[in-house]
């Protein structure tokens, strides 16, 4: 197999797309949405997490997603990127392309829980947290989709992260919302987004960005890749009118945090589904998602109880979960899908089977990984620090804004 020109061509600009998301693109999004006493710590935990990350990566964190034979984790022969030479391919890309491209995805996943630990933990139980969870939680888990591991070979799909992105770092969030604790007078007491313009701004960059996470996966500039950014874009602009229409009817008013929530519920729930289904079963998706992670952003403030500050479980985790579940019924020729080789029952057992795995070893690593940071350094803030000076003060002595 030879390198293809205009594949490389759209998988370097898609790397960049991706990046793109998280810096700046999930920095502002989630730094309009806290309170401005806290904005500065969230852009910087957003960039010490790209940092760590691709170090990470370069050092073991891809060959332990992307080499060898082993169905539940790799192997350490392309440790520091060993072994792989400027003529090596994937596909028809060059290797090191996918690495870096692959290495977008492990940035953003850690990026989204910064959205439930927000305003309230400390910088260097971010660093420690970040360090472990990829090593422990998102390294095994794309090795077992992405990287021939058992769920590939039992026909899991997950064309674009529904699973390895949005399904660990929804569970995730939860738990270590759950082990942070509450902010003072949640869930009463509510406190809005400082900004909303930067939460559009940021919405915006993540909207144009995932064309990149999802159209890029095909790993080729080709038909899949078109179809597959055609849904992304319907089911984003169906899950916003969707939730817009929600808050209309609810508030009397259309918000703008309701209007940009709900396309990136969109873009969530479509992520897994991206590559399989047609124009029919985005709209179908962005619909539900709409719908459903609504409501479940009140079912985990309100019933579970659970601070998850900026909602990334409710978004995020259960749009990634609803997505994978629904890719083995709106990938069929009924819905306009391009077709699965299972029947529709058995793909959607598998499906099943993905997200109760991937859901349950990330709950269970991501508290051994929290017990063992509460042990160790601590994972909150003083209550002084929190509720007066905020992180930008007490964490990193800046403030946002010089008024």
């Amino acid at each position: 197999m030879t390198i293809n020109f205009g594949h490389t061509a759209w998988i370097l600009t898609s790397t960049a797309l991706v990046l793109f998301m998280t810096l700046p693109g999930l920095a502002l999004f989630y730094g309009g949405l806290v309170r401005s006493k806290n904005t500065i710590s969230v852009l910087a935990q957003c960039f010490l997490i790209v940092a760590l990350t691709s170090i990470i990566w370069v050092v073991m964190g891809y060959s332990l997603s992307f080499s060898g034979e082993g169905l539940y984790i790799g192997n350490l022969d392309k440790f520091f990127l060993r072994n792989i030479k400027i003529t090596n391919l994937t596909g028809e890309i060059p290797e090191l392309l996918f690495v870096i491209f692959q290495m977008t995805f492990a940035i953003i996943t850690p990026g989204l829980i910064i959205g439930a630990f927000a305003e309230r933990i400390k910088f260097s139980a971010v660093f420690l947290f970040t360090l472990l969870w990829i090593i422990f939680v998102y390294t095994p888990v794309a090795h077992w989709v992405w990287g021939n591991g058992w769920l590939a070979k039992k026909g899991v799909l997950d064309f674009a992260g529904g699973l390895v992105v949005h399904t660990t770092a929804g569970i995730s969030s939860l738990v270590i919302a759950y082990f942070l604790g509450k902010r003072k007078g949640f869930p009463k007491i509510t406190h809005p987004p400082h900004s909303p313009v930067l939460v559009m701004i940021g919405a915006s960059m993540l909207w144009v960005g995932w064309f990149g996470f999802n159209a890029g996966s095909a790993l080729a500039a080709n038909g899949n890749a078109a179809m597959a950014m055609l849904v992304t874009h319907s089911s984003a602009a169906t899950a916003s009118l969707t939730w817009m229409s929600i808050d209309w009817y609810k508030n009397g008013k259309p918000g703008l945090i309701g209007i940009v929530t709900g396309m990136v519920a969109g873009l969530a729930t479509v992520t897994p589904a991206s590559g399989y289904i047609g124009p029919m079963g985005g709209i179908i998706l962005g619909l539900l998602s709409g719908f459903i992670c609504y409501w479940s952003v009140g079912f985990v403030k309100f019933k579970l109880k659970i601070d998850d500050s900026l909602d990334v479980f409710a978004v995020h985790g259960v749009g990634g979960i609803l997505g994978t579940l629904l890719t083995g019924i709106l990938a069929t020729d009924t819905f306009g899908g391009l077709g699965i080789e299972k029947s529709t029952f058995d793909q959607t057992v598998t499906q099943f089977i993905g997200i109760i795995s991937i859901a349950f070893f990330s709950l269970f690593i991501t508290i051994i990984i929290v017990k063992i940071i509460q042990a160790t350094i601590g994972l909150r803030v003083s209550s002084n620090q929190e509720e007066f000076d905020g992180l930008d003060l007490g964490s990193h002595g800046e403030k946002s804004y010089n008024l």
